[in-house]
């Protein structure tokens, strides 16, 4: 297996992301908007801070429901929890990659000084590899074979 990070990398600046600084309540109106389910987060440098889902927001909203300015206070750095959705170095084995994409619907992607270049998606992965699948077992199966004379294309089926 010789793919390289790059080539599934789904770079920031095609990225929907929130700053650490955006309030709870601007966090909740565009994970609503855009139909997110979770978020990375980076700071103000860049850096990747973590992510944020949308049961994220429910216990924290629920656990501090009786605090006064909550949704214009808080802000969404404060939603995150340690070890959720780590990042990854760009430099990453590919193993490596596919197997925290086990656990991951995303994986967050960062340089040596932990800024936040992308992030790699569970489906593209996926569909890369359904589709590698798919040639595969279509070269198996059909094999086309060149008859001297008549320079056709002749298809045997394979059992």
């Amino acid at each position: 297996m010789n793919e390289n990070v790059v080539f599934f990398l789904k770079f920031k600046k095609d990225l929907q992301f929130f700053y650490e600084s955006l309030s709870l309540k601007e966090g909740l109106t565009l994970m609503k908007k855009h139909g997110f389910t979770a978020v990375p987060v980076i700071s103000a440098s860049g850096e990747y801070v973590g992510s944020v889902s949308e049961g994220d927001f429910l216990w924290y909203l629920l656990e501090h429901k009786d605090e006064p300015d909550l949704l214009t206070e808080t802000l969404i750095k404060d939603l995150i929890r340690p070890n959720f959705m780590p990042a990854v170095n760009i430099n990453i084995p590919f193993k490596d990659l596919l197997n925290q994409s086990l656990h991951q619907n995303y994986v967050p992607v960062v340089d040596d000084r932990n800024i936040f270049i992308g992030m790699v998606t569970r489906q593209s992965l996926l569909e890369h590899f359904g589709q590698q699948q798919a040639e595969d077992t279509l070269q198996a199966i059909i094999t086309p074979c060149l008859e001297p004379q008549s320079n056709q294309i002749q298809i045997q089926l394979k059992r």
